[in-house]
Protein backbone atom coordinates (compact mmCIF):
# COMPACT_ATOMS: atom_id res chain seq x y z
CA UNK A 1 0.00 0.00 0.00
CA UNK A 2 1.45 3.70 -0.96
CA UNK A 3 0.41 6.51 0.98
CA UNK A 4 -2.27 8.97 -0.78
CA UNK A 5 0.06 11.97 -1.97
CA UNK A 6 -1.09 14.72 -0.95
CA UNK A 7 1.57 17.08 0.45
CA UNK A 8 4.58 18.09 -1.68
CA UNK A 9 7.26 16.92 0.84
CA UNK A 10 10.69 18.11 1.65
CA UNK A 11 13.22 14.91 1.25
CA UNK A 12 14.31 15.11 4.97
CA UNK A 13 13.73 12.60 7.65
CA UNK A 14 13.27 13.76 11.75
CA UNK A 15 13.92 11.37 14.30
CA UNK A 16 14.66 13.71 17.22
CA UNK A 17 13.70 17.34 18.25
CA UNK A 18 14.90 19.46 21.77
CA UNK A 19 13.50 23.08 22.18
CA UNK A 20 14.05 25.11 18.85
CA UNK A 21 16.11 22.30 17.25
CA UNK A 22 15.37 19.24 15.17
CA UNK A 23 18.17 16.19 13.97
CA UNK A 24 17.13 14.26 10.49
CA UNK A 25 18.29 10.76 10.81
CA UNK A 26 21.73 11.55 9.30
CA UNK A 27 22.48 13.90 12.75
CA UNK A 28 21.84 16.71 10.62
CA UNK A 29 20.76 19.70 13.29
CA UNK A 30 17.80 22.01 12.14
CA UNK A 31 16.83 25.38 13.50
CA UNK A 32 12.86 24.91 13.54
CA UNK A 33 11.54 28.38 13.09
CA UNK A 34 7.70 27.22 11.97
CA UNK A 35 6.87 23.99 14.51
CA UNK A 36 4.91 22.08 12.25
CA UNK A 37 2.75 24.99 11.17
CA UNK A 38 2.29 26.31 14.93
CA UNK A 39 1.93 23.32 16.65
CA UNK A 40 4.82 23.58 18.69
CA UNK A 41 4.22 26.00 21.12
CA UNK A 42 6.94 24.81 24.30
CA UNK A 43 9.24 23.37 22.43
CA UNK A 44 10.23 19.58 20.75
CA UNK A 45 10.27 17.30 23.58
CA UNK A 46 10.38 19.87 26.54
CA UNK A 47 11.27 17.44 29.69
CA UNK A 48 8.18 18.53 31.79
CA UNK A 49 5.73 17.84 28.86
CA UNK A 50 7.07 13.83 28.08
CA UNK A 51 7.32 13.23 31.97
CA UNK A 52 3.54 14.20 32.52
CA UNK A 53 2.65 12.38 29.46
CA UNK A 54 5.18 8.99 30.41
CA UNK A 55 3.36 9.18 34.05
CA UNK A 56 0.06 9.52 33.02
CA UNK A 57 0.10 6.14 29.87
CA UNK A 58 1.40 4.44 32.68
CA UNK A 59 -1.85 4.81 34.62
CA UNK A 60 -4.55 4.78 31.76
CA UNK A 61 -4.59 6.97 28.44
CA UNK A 62 -7.71 6.44 27.60
CA UNK A 63 -11.63 6.42 28.61
CA UNK A 64 -14.46 7.87 26.81
CA UNK A 65 -16.46 10.79 28.52
CA UNK A 66 -19.01 7.93 29.53
CA UNK A 67 -17.31 8.56 32.71
CA UNK A 68 -15.96 11.53 35.15
CA UNK A 69 -12.37 12.50 34.01
CA UNK A 70 -11.49 14.90 36.43
CA UNK A 71 -8.14 16.28 33.86
CA UNK A 72 -10.87 17.93 32.27
CA UNK A 73 -11.96 20.06 34.95
CA UNK A 74 -8.05 20.71 36.14
CA UNK A 75 -7.36 21.90 32.26
CA UNK A 76 -10.54 24.06 32.14
CA UNK A 77 -9.45 25.53 35.65
CA UNK A 78 -6.02 26.40 34.46
CA UNK A 79 -6.89 27.53 31.19
CA UNK A 80 -9.73 30.13 32.21
CA UNK A 81 -6.93 31.36 35.14
CA UNK A 82 -4.08 31.37 31.86
CA UNK A 83 -6.42 32.77 29.28
CA UNK A 84 -8.34 35.21 31.52
CA UNK A 85 -11.82 33.71 30.62
CA UNK A 86 -12.48 31.58 33.81
CA UNK A 87 -16.54 32.32 33.58
CA UNK A 88 -16.34 30.70 30.16
CA UNK A 89 -17.24 26.64 29.26
CA UNK A 90 -14.50 24.54 27.74
CA UNK A 91 -15.67 21.58 25.09
CA UNK A 92 -12.85 19.57 24.60
CA UNK A 93 -12.12 17.50 20.74
CA UNK A 94 -9.38 16.59 18.92
CA UNK A 95 -8.38 19.40 15.58
CA UNK A 96 -8.42 22.66 14.65
CA UNK A 97 -10.97 22.12 12.08
CA UNK A 98 -12.96 20.41 14.72
CA UNK A 99 -12.90 22.89 17.05
CA UNK A 100 -14.25 25.24 14.37
CA UNK A 101 -16.91 22.75 13.06
CA UNK A 102 -18.30 22.88 16.25
CA UNK A 103 -18.07 26.63 16.95
CA UNK A 104 -20.11 26.82 13.79
CA UNK A 105 -22.08 24.55 15.02
CA UNK A 106 -22.99 25.64 18.20
CA UNK A 107 -23.61 29.41 16.80
CA UNK A 108 -25.94 27.93 14.91
CA UNK A 109 -28.32 25.87 17.65
CA UNK A 110 -27.97 28.99 19.69
CA UNK A 111 -29.16 31.54 17.34
CA UNK A 112 -31.41 28.79 15.21
CA UNK A 113 -29.96 31.07 12.01
CA UNK A 114 -27.58 29.63 8.98
CA UNK A 115 -25.89 32.23 7.61
CA UNK A 116 -21.92 32.30 8.89
CA UNK A 117 -20.15 35.25 7.55
CA UNK A 118 -16.21 34.69 6.67
CA UNK A 119 -13.85 36.55 5.28
CA UNK A 120 -11.03 37.02 2.38
CA UNK A 121 -8.56 34.84 2.80
CA UNK A 122 -9.73 32.69 5.72
CA UNK A 123 -8.94 29.41 6.60
CA UNK A 124 -10.84 27.51 8.77
CA UNK A 125 -10.18 23.87 8.40
CA UNK A 126 -10.81 20.47 5.75
CA UNK A 127 -13.84 19.53 7.48
CA UNK A 128 -17.46 19.99 5.77
CA UNK A 129 -18.31 23.22 7.35
CA UNK A 130 -15.00 24.78 8.20
CA UNK A 131 -13.94 24.35 4.46
CA UNK A 132 -16.84 26.15 3.48
CA UNK A 133 -15.58 28.77 5.33
CA UNK A 134 -12.58 28.59 3.97
CA UNK A 135 -11.83 31.03 1.24
CA UNK A 136 -9.52 28.61 -1.32
CA UNK A 137 -12.05 27.42 -4.03
CA UNK A 138 -9.33 24.74 -4.91
CA UNK A 139 -9.90 22.77 -1.29
CA UNK A 140 -13.21 23.12 -1.74
CA UNK A 141 -15.23 19.62 -2.79
CA UNK A 142 -18.76 20.07 -4.54
CA UNK A 143 -20.73 18.50 -1.51
CA UNK A 144 -19.06 20.90 0.74
CA UNK A 145 -20.60 24.56 -1.03
CA UNK A 146 -23.32 25.81 0.78
CA UNK A 147 -25.29 28.92 0.18
CA UNK A 148 -24.98 29.65 4.08
CA UNK A 149 -21.58 30.82 4.24
CA UNK A 150 -21.16 34.66 2.92
CA UNK A 151 -17.53 35.64 2.44
CA UNK A 152 -16.85 39.72 3.28
CA UNK A 153 -13.78 41.55 2.41
CA UNK A 154 -11.01 41.35 5.77
CA UNK A 155 -10.89 44.86 7.58
CA UNK A 156 -13.32 46.52 5.44
CA UNK A 157 -15.92 47.84 8.36
CA UNK A 158 -18.17 49.47 5.46
CA UNK A 159 -19.08 46.21 3.75
CA UNK A 160 -19.39 44.45 6.97
CA UNK A 161 -22.05 46.94 8.36
CA UNK A 162 -23.42 46.87 4.70
CA UNK A 163 -24.39 42.98 4.33
CA UNK A 164 -25.60 43.36 8.91
CA UNK A 165 -27.86 45.98 7.49
CA UNK A 166 -29.47 44.29 4.65
CA UNK A 167 -29.36 40.81 6.30
CA UNK A 168 -28.41 40.84 10.25
CA UNK A 169 -31.43 38.87 11.07
CA UNK A 170 -30.29 35.94 9.37
CA UNK A 171 -26.33 35.74 10.38
CA UNK A 172 -25.79 33.11 13.25
CA UNK A 173 -22.35 33.65 13.31
CA UNK A 174 -19.02 35.82 12.24
CA UNK A 175 -15.83 33.58 12.22
CA UNK A 176 -12.41 35.84 11.68
CA UNK A 177 -8.66 34.52 12.81
CA UNK A 178 -7.34 37.50 14.87
CA UNK A 179 -3.79 37.49 12.40
CA UNK A 180 -4.81 35.26 9.08
CA UNK A 181 -2.04 32.27 9.35
CA UNK A 182 -2.53 30.13 5.82
CA UNK A 183 -3.57 33.50 4.60
CA UNK A 184 -0.41 35.36 4.94
CA UNK A 185 -0.25 36.64 8.10
CA UNK A 186 -2.61 39.37 8.21
CA UNK A 187 -3.46 41.12 11.26
CA UNK A 188 -7.16 41.96 11.67
CA UNK A 189 -7.52 45.65 12.64
CA UNK A 190 -9.24 47.10 16.46
CA UNK A 191 -11.50 49.00 14.68
CA UNK A 192 -12.74 46.04 12.57
CA UNK A 193 -12.93 43.36 15.75
CA UNK A 194 -14.53 46.04 17.53
CA UNK A 195 -17.24 46.65 14.73
CA UNK A 196 -18.04 42.68 15.06
CA UNK A 197 -18.75 42.65 18.26
CA UNK A 198 -21.03 45.59 18.41
CA UNK A 199 -22.88 44.07 15.21
CA UNK A 200 -23.08 40.74 16.79
CA UNK A 201 -24.27 42.37 20.05
CA UNK A 202 -26.96 44.83 17.66
CA UNK A 203 -28.29 41.68 15.96
CA UNK A 204 -27.86 38.76 18.02
CA UNK A 205 -25.30 36.98 16.18
CA UNK A 206 -22.27 34.90 17.63
CA UNK A 207 -19.04 36.66 17.73
CA UNK A 208 -16.28 33.26 16.70
CA UNK A 209 -12.52 33.86 17.31
CA UNK A 210 -10.55 31.58 15.35
CA UNK A 211 -7.40 31.58 17.28
CA UNK A 212 -6.48 28.02 16.32
CA UNK A 213 -3.26 29.24 14.62
CA UNK A 214 -2.73 32.65 16.10
CA UNK A 215 -4.31 32.02 20.04
CA UNK A 216 -2.45 30.03 22.71
CA UNK A 217 0.26 32.95 23.77
CA UNK A 218 1.23 33.12 20.39
CA UNK A 219 0.56 36.68 19.58
CA UNK A 220 2.09 37.75 22.84
CA UNK A 221 -1.60 37.81 24.17
CA UNK A 222 -3.33 34.70 25.04
CA UNK A 223 -5.88 34.83 22.19
CA UNK A 224 -4.81 37.35 19.28
CA UNK A 225 -8.29 39.29 19.61
CA UNK A 226 -7.27 40.47 22.95
CA UNK A 227 -5.02 43.12 21.66
CA UNK A 228 -8.72 44.88 20.57
CA UNK A 229 -9.79 44.59 23.71
CA UNK A 230 -12.78 42.32 22.37
CA UNK A 231 -14.51 39.36 24.05
CA UNK A 232 -15.95 36.70 21.96
CA UNK A 233 -18.94 34.64 21.96
CA UNK A 234 -16.40 31.18 21.28
CA UNK A 235 -12.86 30.95 20.84
CA UNK A 236 -11.89 27.40 19.18
CA UNK A 237 -8.40 26.36 19.90
CA UNK A 238 -5.98 23.78 18.81
CA UNK A 239 -2.62 23.71 17.25
CA UNK A 240 0.34 24.89 20.60
CA UNK A 241 -2.66 23.28 23.24
CA UNK A 242 -1.19 19.82 22.79
CA UNK A 243 2.50 20.99 21.73
CA UNK A 244 2.30 18.13 19.44
CA UNK A 245 -0.10 15.77 20.73
CA UNK A 246 -3.49 15.95 19.05
CA UNK A 247 -5.69 18.46 21.36
CA UNK A 248 -8.61 20.89 20.41
CA UNK A 249 -11.36 22.41 21.82
CA UNK A 250 -13.86 25.60 22.34
CA UNK A 251 -14.43 27.89 24.97
CA UNK A 252 -17.92 29.41 25.20
CA UNK A 253 -18.86 32.37 26.82
CA UNK A 254 -21.73 31.78 29.97
CA UNK A 255 -24.40 33.13 28.01
CA UNK A 256 -24.93 30.07 25.57
CA UNK A 257 -26.09 27.33 27.44
CA UNK A 258 -25.21 23.48 26.76
CA UNK A 259 -28.11 20.75 25.92
CA UNK A 260 -27.22 17.34 26.18
CA UNK A 261 -26.52 15.69 22.60
CA UNK A 262 -25.63 18.81 20.78
CA UNK A 263 -21.98 17.93 20.58
CA UNK A 264 -20.00 15.05 21.09
CA UNK A 265 -16.66 13.31 21.02
CA UNK A 266 -15.13 10.45 21.52
CA UNK A 267 -11.76 11.34 21.49
CA UNK A 268 -11.60 14.76 22.72
CA UNK A 269 -10.67 15.26 26.12
CA UNK A 270 -9.51 11.87 26.91
CA UNK A 271 -6.86 11.22 29.60
CA UNK A 272 -3.83 11.82 27.67
CA UNK A 273 -5.41 14.27 25.61
CA UNK A 274 -5.83 16.46 29.10
CA UNK A 275 -2.35 15.27 30.61
CA UNK A 276 -0.72 16.80 27.03
CA UNK A 277 -2.56 20.39 27.12
CA UNK A 278 -2.14 20.50 30.94
CA UNK A 279 1.60 20.13 30.42
CA UNK A 280 2.06 22.67 27.90
CA UNK A 281 -0.44 25.51 30.60
CA UNK A 282 1.78 24.92 33.25
CA UNK A 283 4.90 24.96 30.90
CA UNK A 284 3.65 28.23 29.83
CA UNK A 285 2.48 29.52 32.73
CA UNK A 286 5.71 28.61 35.12
CA UNK A 287 8.25 30.08 32.37
CA UNK A 288 6.02 32.99 31.40
CA UNK A 289 6.09 32.25 27.58
CA UNK A 290 3.12 35.17 26.45
CA UNK A 291 5.53 37.25 27.80
CA UNK A 292 8.59 35.81 25.80
CA UNK A 293 6.46 35.45 23.00
CA UNK A 294 5.94 39.46 22.90
CA UNK A 295 9.13 40.32 23.88
CA UNK A 296 11.17 38.05 21.39
CA UNK A 297 8.46 39.07 18.80
CA UNK A 298 9.15 42.72 18.93
CA UNK A 299 12.93 42.00 19.12
CA UNK A 300 12.64 39.92 15.55
CA UNK A 301 10.73 42.17 14.02
CA UNK A 302 13.21 44.53 14.47
CA UNK A 303 15.75 42.91 13.24
CA UNK A 304 14.11 41.73 10.01
CA UNK A 305 12.95 45.59 9.54
CA UNK A 306 16.58 46.28 9.61
CA UNK A 307 16.66 44.56 6.78
CA UNK A 308 16.28 46.71 3.37
CA UNK A 309 15.37 43.91 1.10
CA UNK A 310 12.29 42.30 3.03
CA UNK A 311 8.32 43.86 2.24
CA UNK A 312 5.90 44.58 4.97
CA UNK A 313 7.27 42.83 8.37
CA UNK A 314 3.69 42.09 10.00
CA UNK A 315 2.02 40.16 13.06
CA UNK A 316 2.61 39.98 16.55
CA UNK A 317 4.68 38.65 18.60
CA UNK A 318 5.81 35.13 17.35
CA UNK A 319 3.38 34.79 14.67
CA UNK A 320 5.26 37.12 11.78
CA UNK A 321 5.21 37.48 8.53
CA UNK A 322 7.05 39.11 5.49
CA UNK A 323 7.03 39.37 1.78
CA UNK A 324 10.12 38.22 -0.28
CA UNK A 325 10.77 40.05 -4.00
CA UNK A 326 10.96 37.83 -6.56
CA UNK A 327 14.45 37.90 -7.21
CA UNK A 328 15.09 36.62 -3.71
CA UNK A 329 12.28 33.85 -4.80
CA UNK A 330 14.73 31.02 -3.00
CA UNK A 331 15.12 32.74 -0.05
CA UNK A 332 12.62 29.89 1.89
CA UNK A 333 14.52 27.27 0.00
CA UNK A 334 18.13 27.93 0.41
CA UNK A 335 17.67 28.52 3.83
CA UNK A 336 16.12 25.36 4.35
CA UNK A 337 18.95 23.51 2.43
CA UNK A 338 22.12 25.78 2.91
CA UNK A 339 21.82 27.26 6.78
CA UNK A 340 18.95 24.05 8.06
CA UNK A 341 16.15 26.22 9.23
CA UNK A 342 12.85 25.47 8.85
CA UNK A 343 10.22 28.21 7.90
CA UNK A 344 6.46 28.25 6.27
CA UNK A 345 5.42 29.90 3.39
CA UNK A 346 2.44 31.50 2.37
CA UNK A 347 1.37 31.98 -1.53
CA UNK A 348 3.00 33.98 -3.46
CA UNK A 349 5.83 35.14 -1.91
CA UNK A 350 5.68 35.35 2.02
CA UNK A 351 7.60 33.80 4.38
CA UNK A 352 5.79 32.42 7.67
CA UNK A 353 7.74 32.09 10.82
CA UNK A 354 6.40 30.31 13.71
CA UNK A 355 8.51 29.17 16.27
CA UNK A 356 8.10 27.99 19.66
CA UNK A 357 7.41 30.40 22.64
CA UNK A 358 10.36 29.22 24.47
CA UNK A 359 12.67 30.42 21.32
CA UNK A 360 15.80 32.72 22.44
CA UNK A 361 17.19 36.04 21.17
CA UNK A 362 20.01 33.80 19.94
CA UNK A 363 18.62 31.48 18.14
CA UNK A 364 16.83 34.80 15.88
CA UNK A 365 20.15 35.95 15.51
CA UNK A 366 21.20 32.52 13.91
CA UNK A 367 17.84 33.09 11.86
CA UNK A 368 18.11 36.84 10.70
CA UNK A 369 22.15 36.44 10.05
CA UNK A 370 21.39 33.49 7.46
CA UNK A 371 18.46 35.68 5.86
CA UNK A 372 21.51 38.43 5.50
CA UNK A 373 24.11 35.88 4.27
CA UNK A 374 22.05 35.30 1.37
CA UNK A 375 20.52 38.30 0.16
CA UNK A 376 24.07 39.59 0.17
CA UNK A 377 25.29 37.30 -2.30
Amino acid sequence: MNLFDVYPINDITITKGRGSYVWDDKGERYLDLYGGHAVISIGHSHPYYVERITKQLESIGFYSNSIKIPLQQELAEKLGKLSGKADYQLFLCNSGAEANENAMKLASFFTGRKKIIAFSRSFHGRTSLAVAATDNAKIVAPVNETDNIVFLPFNDVDALEEYFAKHGNEVAAVIIEGIQGVGGIHVATTPFLQAIRNLCDQYGSVFIADSVQCGYGRSGKFFSHDHSGVNADIYSMAKGMGNGFPVGGIIIAPHIKPVHGMLGTTFGGNHLACAAALAVVEVMENEQLVANAEKIGNYLKAQLNAIPQLQNVRGNGLMIGFDVPDEYSALRKNLLLKHKIFTGEAKPNTIRLLPALNITSMEVDLFTNAVKEELLQ
